[in-house]
Parts: structure tokens; sequence; C-alpha cells
């Protein structure tokens, strides 16, 4: 199951996106260069695994003065079919 969690402060958003299997993985990954191609802004991206067995994506803006990363992000969830993020 693909799940998400964001976080947002001024000038920085951040994007966490959870997946369990190698085609979640390749989903996530799919669908965030396809939403960040829509912008200018280049986000810092990494992965990390967790103590559960999933792998996270994580997806930040620093500096988004003009909070570009909203729409970028709500086009990521959409896309993943994501209903709620934590």
């Amino acid at each position: 199951m693909i799940d998400a969690e964001f976080r947002s402060e001024e000038r920085f958003s951040r994007l966490a996106i959870g997946y369990d299997s190698e085609a979640e993985k390749e989903r996530v990954q799919t669908e965030v260069a396809k939403a960040i191609k829509t912008s200018t802004l280049t986000p810092e991206i990494h992965t990390t695994k967790v103590s559960s067995g999933k792998e996270v994506l994580i997806v930040e803006y620093h500096d988004d003065l003009h909070r570009e990363a909203g729409p970028i992000f709500e086009a990521i969830v959409k896309a993943l079919d994501i209903k709620e993020c934590s």
C-alpha cells in the first residue's frame, strides 16, 4: 500500500511517500518524475528504508517562496490515488 505524509513550513515543503513492493516503488518514481517536470524548481529527492521493511521516497522543496510545490504534490498524490496524507 502506498501512503504519504506532508509537512510544510515557511519556504519549505516535504512529501514523504511510503511503499512496500518493487512495483509500487516504480510507480511512485514514475509519477514523481512526471510531476516535477511541470515546475522550474528542482527538489531534493532521496529514499530511506524504515524498520517495517517499507521504503520511503522523500521530495523536498527549499526556498519555495511562491508555494509552487503545492500543485506538484497534489498531482503526485492524485496520480498515486492516495486519498489522505498524514
